[in-house]
């Protein structure tokens, strides 16, 4: 019962948050209204415009805002969508805070990997392939995608639920995925937003929580981008650069599949294009891993952090 309750204030948290930070982005004559030059005491939108602007009262928006709406129509949430001119991504996210206040707490079940994914990813060969779980876990991975992303990891790390690596903790505590990434705070606001995904669809997710708690105490350069809430589609496909302290420079094209069968898993694969540098460099990853499966360090500077 405890349980139940924390998750519904934790619910209501989050939707009266995104609402808030959305507000904050907007000026008064960027929707319309006329700016009288007053000192406000909060950025953005008041509470009132907004609900003016929306069709509803002021005291229904702070009571939805505050979580005590849960019924919310799809015409009010819409509505306040155009408002606060949310793109897509945004308004499936509103709706999806608003809808969980309605539904009853349940615990997710123990996350397992198929053995038929494991089978998939093997089959890619050189290819690097990635089974990543609901909450960001690397579940498997074939050896030349461990070189790739984490050779300082035992490769057999993701066998192991409590050893198993995790995407949003390397991305934001772990040095050598930092230097991976040319262009780590892109990766790191991608992180952060596909989490807030996840984070709405699963609210109730232990582990979630427990991760999303760690990150905000350990960096706050999670915490910062946290709090503002970023929000965006989950891209299935995208071009990203890597340093690889073995290699060197490569850019990698990032397929991402969701696993129907599986819920909330996905399977993702890198490829270069064909005789490019990129290419030459990741058959060399490829052959270095088949020459030395581990690849690893002493230590791992992730194990340092936890």
């Amino acid at each position: 019962m405890k349980h139940g309750i924390l998750a519904s204030m934790e619910r209501r948290t989050e939707l009266g948050e995104f609402l808030r930070t959305r507000r904050a982005r907007l000026r008064p004559e960027d929707v319309g209204l006329p700016d009288y030059g007053s000192r406000r005491r909060v950025p953005g939108l008041r509470r009132e415009e907004l609900a003016h602007l929306a069709g509803v009262s002021a005291g229904y928006y702070t009571r939805l805002e505050q979580g005590q709406s849960p019924n919310a129509s799809d015409a009010v949430l819409n509505a306040i969508a155009a408002v606060l001119r949310l793109d897509e991504a945004e308004r499936i996210h509103l709706h999806s805070l608003a809808r969980h206040q309605q539904r009853a707490p349940r615990r997710p079940r123990p996350e397992r990997l198929r053995a038929g994914i494991r089978l998939v990813i093997d089959a890619f060969g050189d290819t690097p392939a990635v089974a990543l779980g609901r909450s960001c876990d690397i579940l498997a991975w074939n050896r030349t995608a461990h070189v790739l992303l984490a050779g300082h990891l035992p490769y057999e790390a993701p066998e192991q639920p409590r050893m198993r690596p995790n995407v949003a903790r390397l991305v934001f505590l772990d040095p050598h995925t930092r230097e991976l990434y040319p262009d780590w705070r892109g990766k790191a606001r991608d992180t952060v937003a596909d989490l807030r995904i996840t984070a709405a669809r699963r609210p109730d997710d232990p582990e979630l929580t427990e991760l999303i708690g760690e990150l905000t105490l350990k960096s706050p350069e999670f915490a910062a981008l946290w709090a503002a809430h970023p929000v965006h589609t989950c891209v299935t496909h995208y071009t990203r650069d890597f340093q690889h302290p073995v290699v060197g420079a490569l850019t990698l094209n990032n397929e991402i599949m969701d696993l129907s069968a599986d819920e909330g898993q996905r399977l993702a694969v890198f490829t270069a294009t064909p005789d490019s540098p990129s290419a030459a460099a990741l058959q060399l990853l490829a052959d270095l891993s088949a020459e030395q499966p581990t690849l690893r360090r002493e230590h791992s500077a992730l194990d340092e952090c936890r």
